[in-house]
């Protein structure tokens, strides 16, 4: 529809919008009769995921994208709230590690790095010209060159990362999450325990936002504040120097305790509520919680800029203690989250779900590890920019090191599972062969159109193997990171180091991991950075990193602030919005169509009608990802119960798919919704020879246009016949409007919603 030049659009901006053919832009003012067929209607939401330049870099923000996700992926549960307020509770935690982590890597570049060991050495110093007004040796102990004073300098680039993280998520916020959805009250046969996603204030989480926006951004200031302050405080506690001082930077060290406890407690003192839409923010909290964090840091950075004889920056600073903690309270963390996600799933136990209920912990520890991964490697770039081939810099923190060096042995372990999928595909091939053969009977045999079919169709299946991958990797990097931290506690020296003496096998092999994790650390950033600067300049790249963003950025910022920003908290609040002023102005029945996501919004905004309005709905999806992806990853909001009651509460609900399709699914709702919902898997090719109607070959068609099949008419068709019968006429207005049924398409770059 969208690539008809004849379109218009009737409502919304260049952001999201809803489209109609040009002759049906004036459907409402025709009389009723003169309405012959159903006007479409496409909700086009592709800018909300892939618009401008600037979104590429939100790739810098994918470690807090990831463990938001881990929030919204625990296990079905019922009569289990605290238990369900402790598992959030745990993530939310997790997510300010990472802010913690993100912020105090960027200590280790600008203050240690930098301004400590760089400046504090002559040759990189002259190496480095830009560098010679901190560097006693070069400005000749110009008044910068105190230690104290290079890092309370140093520490505005922190700091202004810390800025810039939060006007990030307070202009996103602004721009994407701050329409309000429709003002209702709960009807008294409502059920919304089904599913959160049917609470008037789910897609409105702006007190929690504001609140965990505050706690991180103090966060960010307290951590710069605690990597320039503490060492000028640690050198004044051991030289007998000024007793002012030495008070001076003892307060410091309380006052970073207390206000470290004060950020714990507002991230721990209130979660979601969903239950209403919550219009309250926590002024005085959300204004002076950061105001606050930035004075204590402009007096951190005044007392450390004091004067002090006999001061000099040797070796680094004491970064490992700062990253082991991290590390330490990151994997803690993980462990009881997955202690509380096994203790719900148990209360509802379900085999579809992903990992047995464990996948909030899996991904929660691969966002740390993410996290992990760039922090050192953009430590380890840094360094080796600065320090060339002198070898004149201590390098960065040992944990670091040995972080890096667990790399291969994880890529070795993705690898074998790789390996274990490949064959396993095969093995798939094989079986499918057969069943190709049984779906075209009488077609004459051609074994490589036959074998290309099953190929397709087992590679598609391999998303269902997902969960294994994600778990196993996961595992090892648990214990691979263990053995890390237990190596540079142990050791305080990089893998090859602490391995001399030892056997030559075991000397070369750490020797190896550490070089070939470090080369593999520099290689991963530059792909990093060119991937993002490609995404920046060429649009088609930022619509494959959209793709990325289309589940990611779907769930509300419930656990970081910092994340992406959710674009569902504008596009359901817009379907829900249009669904709804239709059928109250016209008392029309609708038909909202979706593909791939778009049916997963589909399916949100319907939760959000009241259900005198979900039963004037029909539903229609295709390649959906409602049950395959969605209810196994994230079973407390798409399980079968909620599938189901969804399938009750709406018209009618007709669901298509391919097994060729790698995304797409049937639903698998229990006893006779199964068969009222999921037709039978689509043919794909259309035809397996040349046939009158395919003369030449048909294409195998997976994911994509699926209204190229005779079934998606046939079910359109049938849903708009199943509401013709019982639409009523127009009310009486000052312009008429005509009835419509209404249709939501999924265009390519975007999901479509057309009102027929």
């Amino acid at each position: 529809m969208l690539d008809d030049p004849r379109t218009v659009r009737i409502t919304g901006d260049e952001t999201a919008a809803v489209y109609r053919r040009t002759d049906d832009a004036d459907a409402e003012a025709r009389p009723a009769g003169h309405q012959a067929q159903p006007v479409r209607e496409a909700y086009v939401w592709c800018n909300l995921t892939s618009g401008n330049s600037a979104r590429a870099l939100w790739l810098l923000l994918l470690p807090f994208m990831v463990v938001n996700l881990a929030h919204w992926m625990r296990p079905t549960a019922r009569d289990r709230k605290r238990t369900v307020r402790l598992y959030g509770l745990l993530v939310r935690l997790t997510g300010l590690t990472l802010t913690v982590l993100l912020v105090a890597a960027a200590c280790e570049v600008a203050l240690d790095l930098t301004a400590w060991q760089c400046a504090g050495t002559r040759g990189c110093a002259e190496d480095h010209t830009w560098l010679g007004f901190l560097s006693p040796a070069v400005s000749d102990d110009g008044w910068w060159s105190l230690p104290g004073r290079r890092l309370a300098l140093a520490g505005l680039v922190p700091a202004a990362v810390t800025g810039l993280l939060w006007y990030l998520s307070h202009r996103t916020w602004s721009a994407y999450e701050s329409q309000q959805p429709m003002s209702r009250r709960a009807e008294p046969d409502e059920e919304t325990g089904r599913t959160g996603l049917g609470r008037p204030g789910f897609w409105y989480g702006r007190r929690l936002v504001a609140r965990l926006r505050a706690a991180h951004t103090a966060a960010g200031f307290l951590t710069v504040a605690a990597a320039v302050g503490t060492s000028a405080a640690r050198y004044d506690r051991g030289s007998g120097g000024s007793d002012l001082l030495d008070l001076l930077g003892r307060l410091l060290e309380v006052a970073l305790v207390v206000g470290a406890l004060i950020v714990v407690w507002v991230v721990c003192r209130r979660g979601r509520s969903e239950n209403r839409v919550d219009r309250q923010l926590d002024e005085n909290l959300i204004r002076w919680l950061p105001v606050g964090s930035i004075a204590f840091l402009v007096l951190t950075m005044l007392y450390a800029g004091w004067s002090r004889a006999g001061w000099r920056s040797t070796g680094r600073l004491p970064g490992d203690t700062t990253f082991g903690a991290i590390a330490l309270g990151q994997g803690l963390l993980v462990i009881a989250l997955a202690v509380v996600a096994h203790a719900l799933y148990r209360t509802h136990p379900d085999t579809r779900t992903a990992m047995r209920g464990l996948a909030g912990p899996a991904v929660a520890m691969l966002a740390c590890a993410l996290g992990g991964v760039m922090s050192g490697g953009v430590a380890q770039r840094v360094a080796d920019w600065l320090d060339g081939t002198r070898d004149a810099l201590v390098s960065p923190p040992v944990l670091l090191t040995w972080q890096a060096s667990v790399i291969p042995p994880v890529l070795l372990v993705v690898l074998a599972l790789v390996g274990r999928l490949a064959w396993r595909t095969r093995q798939l091939r094989r079986a499918e062969m057969a069943s190709v053969e049984l779906d075209y009977r009488g077609e004459p045999k051609d074994t490589a159109r036959t074998r290309r079919i099953a190929s397709t169709r087992a590679r598609a299946s391999l998303t269902d193997r997902a969960p294994r991958i994600v778990g196993i990797t996961s595992a090892a990097t648990l214990f691979l990171g263990a053995m890390a931290l237990v190596g540079a506690a142990t050791t305080d020296k990089a893998p090859g180091e602490a391995a001399k003496g030892s056997y030559a096998f075991v000397e070369g092999t750490a020797q190896t991991a550490q070089t070939l994790g470090s080369w593999l650390i520099g290689l991963g950033f530059i792909l990093f950075v060119t991937w993002g600067r490609r995404a920046y300049k060429d649009a088609a790249a930022r619509r494959t990193i959209g793709i990325l963003w289309d589940v990611g950025t779907f769930w509300p910022r419930a656990a970081h602030p910092f994340a992406p920003p959710c674009y569902a908290e504008r596009a359901v609040p817009d379907l829900t919005w249009r669904m709804a002023t239709w059928t109250r102005a016209t008392g029309g029945r609708l038909v909202i169509s979706g593909h791939s996501q778009g049916s997963v919004l589909a399916a949100a905004a319907a939760w959000q009608l009241k259900p005198a309005v979900r039963k004037r709905v029909a539903l229609l999806t295709y390649g959906s990802p409602l049950e395959r992806l969605y209810g196994r990853w994230f079973p407390a909001h798409f399980g079968p119960a909620a599938l189901t009651s969804l399938h009750r509460e709406v018209d009618c609900w007709r669901n298509l798919y391919r097994r060729t399709d790698p995304i797409g699914g049937p639903m698998r709702l229990p006893g006779d919704c199964g068969p009222q919902v999921d037709r039978e898997p689509l043919k794909d090719p259309l035809a397996y020879g040349r046939t009158e109607q395919h003369p030449l070959p048909a294409p195998i068609l997976g994911h994509g246009d699926y209204q190229a099949d005779p079934a998606f008419a046939q079910e359109r068709e049938r849903l708009l016949a199943r509401l013709r019968a019982e639409v009523p006429a127009p009310r009486a207005r000052a312009t008429e409007e005509p009835t419509h049924a209404g249709e939501a398409d999924h265009p390519q770059d975007g999901s479509g919603r057309s009102s027929e």
